[in-house]
């Protein structure tokens, strides 16, 4: 295929919505190589680290539960297992903003 040239977009969803429908590869020519390396704060890198370190926990859920949890995820075009993660973390992120002053520690 002949060396095309990359359109402009006006937001991430048109990039998306473009790259679902093209292949990096017929574009490739109109990226810069990218030498340049960046370097990380100390404290992002570790709150980074931290944020990303997961263990592994046993709950038990209805069959309904898994099923429906399932059913959105596929909507969503993601994991159901990311999903149940998700809605966890909002939770507490919710419960956590509404202690009271003192206690969330």
């Amino acid at each position: 295929m002949k060396n095309m040239k990359l359109r402009n977009f006006n937001t991430s969803e048109e990039a998306a919505a473009f790259w679902d429908k093209h292949s990096l590869k017929d574009y490739i020519h109109e990226f810069e190589s990218a030498d340049e390396v960046f370097v990380l704060s100390p404290a992002l890198a570790q709150r980074i680290r931290e944020r990303a370190r997961k263990r592994l926990i046993s709950i038990r859920l209805a069959e309904w539960e898994i099923e429906k949890s399932k059913q959105i995820a596929k909507q969503r075009k993601m994991p159901y297992h990311a999903l149940i993660r998700q809605w966890i973390d909002d939770g507490i992120r919710t419960a956590f903003t509404k202690l009271p002053r003192g206690k969330a520690a």
